[in-house]
């Protein structure tokens, strides 16, 4: 494993809360040639470019009208697609980062952990709360105005980050106790567990995983077979209903494949040893980018009021 550990890669855009055992020190990597360098990177900072554009598009069609911004289902929408420009902007970041300078300060690393753990905790939680929203408006449709208020949604979407904020938080004060005020200002390579040398806490995350996605999942389920059998019996819009509950299950499964990036990424460097670099780009690829790209473009062409402001704004008309 000593072997393998010197042969990873300076990248890693792995923003899961999973981690392995702690060390001291960033670990020796082989790096790869200049040329393989630059085309991975023009590949990532494309790719980051074009999703941002599409979903800052989105958020501009949201901002640019008042249909969008009184309705509670839009607006947990945008939250989902701003947590995905936060996750692609520092994902992007770090890896340009981590082949220009390698090591950064542990202070700014700290930062950027902050907001990208939240940012990807934030997205499960997001989707529970809009299949909660779908329950209410199919179910309870004469107090669904009552029940979810725009005023509501914002206050839950505060909740939502101090939820997700308690993933780090808890490290952060716990390395402020425990570590000496130089090794802030040191440089590491940017990753939690040369952040974090905390004794437990991938048990710790462990367990804040299972119970968020647990949480999760029986929410999705629940609201899903309530609206079915809703649907049996009652109007398109509750079939409809059902249909974005699933979406929201699909949502949720490209989510999660963040948490799996660590033990696919193991296991196929123990199969190809000699391939390090170029697994850990691809599986970073596959499971933090393309997720990001494919929820927002179902969104934004399967609702109807979005689709028609949407075409008119990712080319620039007026």
């Amino acid at each position: 494993m000593e072997d393998l550990e010197k042969r990873e890669k300076a990248f890693d855009m792995n923003f899961s809360s999973s981690s392995s055992s702690s060390s001291n020190s960033t670990p020796l990597v082989v790096r790869d040639d200049l040329m393989t360098a630059i085309m991975k990177n023009v590949i990532t900072v494309t790719l980051c470019l074009s999703i941002n554009y599409i979903n800052a598009t989105l958020v501009y069609t949201f901002i640019r009208h008042e249909i969008f911004k009184m309705n509670p289902r839009y607006i947990l929408y945008i939250h989902l697609v701003i947590n995905d420009i936060i996750l692609m902007t520092l994902l992007t970041l770090i890896q340009v980062l981590s082949y220009i300078i390698y090591t950064l300060h542990v202070w700014l690393c700290i930062i950027f952990l902050i907001f990208g753990l939240s940012a990807n905790f934030n997205n499960p939680m997001t989707l529970a709360f809009m299949a909660i929203e779908c329950y209410v408006a199919v179910c309870f449709p004469l107090r669904h105005s009552q029940i979810i208020t725009v005023k509501k949604t914002y206050i839950l979407i505060a909740l939502i980050w101090l939820i997700s904020a308690q993933s780090v938080l808890p490290d952060i004060f716990v390395s402020l106790a425990r570590e000496r005020l130089d090794f802030f200002q040191s440089r590491v390579y940017c990753h939690r567990k040369y952040i974090f040398r905390i004794p437990g806490i991938h048990e710790k995350d462990t367990i804040f995983n299972g119970v968020l996605m647990v949480s999760v999942w029986l929410t999705l389920i629940y609201t899903y077979f309530k609206i079915l059998f809703t649907a049996k019996s009652a109007s398109a819009d509750a079939k409809k209903a059902r249909n974005t509950v699933l979406l929201h299950s699909f949502q949720l499964m490209l989510s999660m494949l963040t948490y799996v990036d660590n033990p696919i990424s193991t296991g196929l460097t123990i199969l190809f040893p000699q391939s390090v670099p170029a697994i850990r780009f691809s599986v970073a690829m596959i499971l933090n980018v393309m997720p990001r790209l494919i929820s927002p473009l179902v969104y934004g062409i399967r609702d109807k009021e979005f689709r028609k402001y949407l075409k008119r704004y990712l080319v620039c008309k007026s």
